[in-house]
């Protein structure tokens, strides 16, 4: 869940907690209700559906014993089990702390507390309501699970969802490093053909002389050094999912070989004189816009409607929000694990610099970033200097506005300058002219 789209209860008897956490959430969170009496807890529970309650452990007490926070809690669980409660107080009694976890409080904070850190409590909690889209989906292939929250990943979740079942033919779309191998992965694994091969031809990279031999397989004699019968990737998917990378990248001699063979759904290997019929559920992916692929003078027409019944369309990273931070922490967690820095933590520079780069190389680039960010560093925490991007896609990292929208040149500019100052708000805020707050305020309207 987003924290924009969080319903929080702030319970405590100073009006000055209950004024600055307004004030902090205000503009953070969905609602927030803020209310002096405890005795009014349940009444509000009652009648409203809150994510959060943040409550305070001591009342008008002269002794601050953290009982009533402790009693107060109790009585919000047996309500609502389910309601997350962040247990807040000026005393930072660590036995007081674990007795509250036990409890069943979710997070103990001490007063005065830090921003950052109270907004991260919230989060953290909300991630943990958040369903498991990767144990949804399980498509785990060399270390990289697929993970997302944003809107238009639900969106390409559901359309898997959908056609997973069926044996229409897939067309996936989308730019290099955005994952549409594991799209292609993910239909097989939610398919009925789940059971039998999955197998992968990066079509681009075959030259004229090996598409027919690598797909359509050959028999011993067929050319000089066919030594052997060898079955071609058509065959041996048999059953299952044959998966075409790049297939925008073929040749129109190429197209026409592949064209018969899925009109006829049988190959025939070469130099053999019998056809052998064929059972595969063919996906297809390339980097190739579908205006492009349209231009009969480069990619037929014929074929395109062949391979793409259902067309799969695969955001880049910088177009999907939240699930930035959402990959980062998830790489950080296998990359920790595979090199032994297990609880590595993210600071809000790291995040920051995340949030504000444009990830041209996408998932791909970010996934090699963070592992050699894990790699470098020595400490427990993770700082924007650790996040070093690669050279490879720094003239690429640019998005100029697609019109002269006051709001989308503001945007732009407060994007290029705080990539140009590696994350640093403060720094950001000088060059732009503007206070560090007015900074912020723009970030939150933006959804930076």
């Amino acid at each position: 869940m987003r924290l924009k789209n969080a319903n929080i209860l702030v319970i405590d008897d100073d009006t000055d907690v209950l004024t600055a956490m307004r004030l902090l959430l205000k503009s953070s969170v969905k609602q927030v209700v803020t209310e002096k009496n405890p005795n009014q807890i349940l009444s509000l529970l009652g009648r409203h559906s809150f994510d959060v309650v943040i409550l305070d452990m001591n009342f008008n007490g002269l002794i601050n014993t953290g009982n009533e926070g402790i009693y107060w809690l109790k009585k919000i669980k047996e309500l609502n089990a389910k309601v997350d409660v962040i247990l807040i107080t000026a005393y930072g009694d660590m036995d007081l702390a674990i007795r509250s976890l036990k409890d069943g409080a979710s997070d103990f904070l001490v007063k005065p507390w830090k921003n950052e850190r109270l907004l991260q409590a919230i989060q953290d909690i909300l991630d943990k309501k958040r369903p498991d889209i990767s144990k949804k989906w399980n498509p785990n292939i060399d270390g990289t699970t697929m993970v997302g929250e944003s809107t238009i990943m639900e969106d390409v979740f559901l359309k898997i969802k959908k056609v997973a079942p069926t044996d229409a033919n897939i067309l996936i779309l989308g730019e290099n490093g955005t994952g549409k191998d594991l799209i292609a992965r993910a239909i097989h694994d939610h398919s009925l053909r789940k059971n039998k091969p999955f197998v992968k031809v990066d079509v681009g990279a075959l030259t004229e002389s090996l598409f027919e031999s690598e797909l359509f397989g050959y028999k011993k004699g067929a050319f000089t050094g066919a030594r052997e019968d060898r079955q071609g990737r058509f065959e041996v998917a048999e059953g299952g999912t044959l998966f075409l990378d790049e297939i925008g990248n073929i040749s129109l001699q190429q197209q026409a070989r592949l064209l018969t063979v899925l009109q006829n759904r049988q190959v025939t290997p070469l130099g053999a004189n019998q056809p052998i019929p064929i059972d595969i559920r063919l996906i297809c992916a390339t980097n190739v816009g579908i205006s492009s692929l349209a231009d009969e003078r480069t990619f037929r027409k014929d074929l395109i409607y062949r391979i793409n019944t259902v067309e799969i369309m695969v955001p880049a990273l910088k177009d999907r929000g939240g699930d930035v931070v959402l990959l980062a922490k998830h790489f950080v967690e296998v990359y920790a694990e595979k090199y032994m820095k297990s609880g590595l933590i993210l600071n809000d520079d790291f995040i920051s610099k995340l949030k504000t780069y444009h990830f041209p190389g996408n998932v791909r680039e970010l996934q090699y970033a963070l592992e050699r960010a894990v790699i470098m560093t020595d400490g427990a925490t993770l700082s924007a200097t650790d996040l070093v991007f690669s050279p490879i896609e720094r003239k690429e990292t640019t998005v100029e506005p697609k019109n002269l929208n006051l709001e989308a040149v503001e945007k732009n500019t407060i994007l290029k300058v705080i990539e140009k100052n590696g994350g640093n708000i403060s720094k950001s805020a000088k060059e732009l002219g503007i206070t560090r707050t007015a900074l912020y305020r723009r970030l939150n309207k933006y959804d930076l």
